[in-house]
């Protein structure tokens, strides 16, 4: 398996200010399976230049993508208009949720359609279907994809790749309970091999200013790999409004807690072999 992170902000991309280090696109990941098959999760900002290289490679590319999304908040689908596979006859995309499959469509169609959009959804050339991911995984070629529920406004949902030995959970979107740790994220995160997980707010942010808006922080993503057993924690869902030296600050913190934990970027691998 190889992920790649082509999104790893929160809310909305960074349009102004320095040059980051961590990225400016919203929630986006690539994952290949050993078997070249390729699955997508999120259509943040950070799908146009996944969708960029995809027409760049031709002939190389997958003709059929899996794209999973962790929900339909703006942030999270406003990469879909501007993803080249969409426009290309030959391309055939499977769009999964945990929602249902219809409401999964009905929302996208009503999101890019005119007067938002000039170009309809339903017209754009490449082939379509949709799939709900229920209480069973789905298995892509030698790739299994499972999903939990999560704590955030209007629902979100985790997913847990696994092949071979090396397993991901996604987590992005999701509030810590009062309690500090949510024990069926716990639960679905056991044992992985990397936790993505939703570090939005500094806990001093968080009990401030922001409480049920749906988001954490990087110290409840510590308490949650520990209890979970993970190997590597990765924060991601970075608020747009913290700079270079905010997320450098929130990674030192996070790593004197787990030694195995950093920001996520955008360009990251993460591999069976890389990054351990």
């Amino acid at each position: 398996m190889r992920v790649e992170f082509f999104g790893v902000r929160g809310t909305t991309p960074l349009t102004t200010g320095a040059a980051t280090a961590f990225g400016r696109n919203t929630s986006c990941l690539a994952v290949t399976s050993a078997a070249g098959d390729l699955l997508i999760f999120d259509a943040g900002t950070g799908l146009e230049a996944l969708g960029r290289r995809l027409r760049e490679t031709g002939g190389r590319a997958p003709r059929r993508i899996h794209l999973f999304l962790t929900h339909v908040h703006f942030d999270h689908i406003q990469g879909l208009p501007f993803f080249a596979p969409l426009y290309a006859a030959g391309a055939e995309i499977v769009f999964t949720s945990a929602f249902p499959a219809r409401r999964l469509r009905r929302n996208l169609v009503r999101f890019m359609s005119p007067p938002f959009f000039p170009a309809r959804f339903a017209g754009t050339a490449s082939s379509k279907t949709f799939r709900r991911l229920g209480r069973d995984p789905v298995v892509i070629g030698g790739m299994t994809v499972s999903a939990c529920p999560l704590r955030h406004p209007q629902s979100s949902f985790a997913y847990r790749l696994a092949e071979g030995a090396f397993s991901l959970v996604l987590a992005t979107d999701t509030e810590h309970p009062p309690s500090g740790l949510d024990e069926r994220l716990a639960a679905f995160s056991r044992g992985a091999s990397v936790l993505v997980y939703d570090a939005m707010y500094t806990p001093e942010e968080y009990e401030a200013r922001r409480r049920g808006w749906g988001h954490s922080t990087w110290a409840a993503g510590v308490r949650l790999a520990r209890a979970a057993g993970v190997e590597r924690l990765l924060l991601f869902h970075l608020n747009p409004d913290y700079s270079d030296a905010d997320l450098e600050g929130i990674e030192g913190l996070a790593r004197a807690e787990f030694p195995a934990a950093v920001c996520a970027r955008e360009g990251m691998l993460e591999t069976e072999t890389i990054g351990r």
